[in-house]
């Protein structure tokens, strides 16, 4: 009994959706009948157009002052420079000294090399040390003994190598 009353009111419930949906011609009748009213009223109204002038005002510029590149003060600041401290130990080298310039870190010992073996072509001695905490084979393009020198090699390396830093070594 429960079923046939549930079919029966789901059945009325369809059938009123579907019987109140007007149609598309009645909606087109009404559109085109507006359409036409509007059409009769455009020409009785006058639309008074004012026509106003823009008016654009040019900025005022500072003109530019040119300063010759003589004029630039260089200040050597190779006391602020970072110096990384890492325990590392020599895979491929003569040794290192107190301050080395690296070039480059691989987690592969075959790039590392073939870094080493290009820095060696352009004429460095270059080293490969191996960071164990971290699992990082570094490669040194030159070492020193004190730290102005290592910046300075550092700032011609980073032409070609952007990522140079300067590494101490800790015993």
């Amino acid at each position: 009994m429960k079923k046939l009353m549930y079919l029966c009111a789901g059945l009325c419930l369809a059938m009123s959706f579907t019987s109140c949906g007007s149609s598309e011609k009645a909606y087109r009748k009404a559109y085109e009948k507006a359409q036409a009213q509007a059409a009769q009223q455009q020409p009785t109204q006058q639309v008074q157009q004012t026509v106003t002038p823009v008016v654009t005002e040019t900025p005022v510029v500072t003109p530019v002052q040119t300063v010759p590149a003589t004029q630039t003060t260089v200040v050597d600041n190779r006391d602020n420079v970072q110096v990384r401290q890492e325990r590392v130990t020599i895979v491929s080298g003569a040794g290192l000294k107190a301050y080395s310039v690296v070039v480059g870190s691989f987690s592969v010992i075959a790039n590392a090399e073939g870094l080493q073996q290009r820095l060696k072509n352009a004429g460095y001695a270059a080293q490969i040390v191996k960071n164990e905490e971290r699992n990082m084979y570094r490669v040194v393009a030159s070492t020193f003994s004190d730290k102005a020198s290592a910046v300075q090699s550092r700032d011609q390396l980073r032409s070609t190598y952007q990522d140079a830093w300067v590494l101490s070594n800790v015993q």
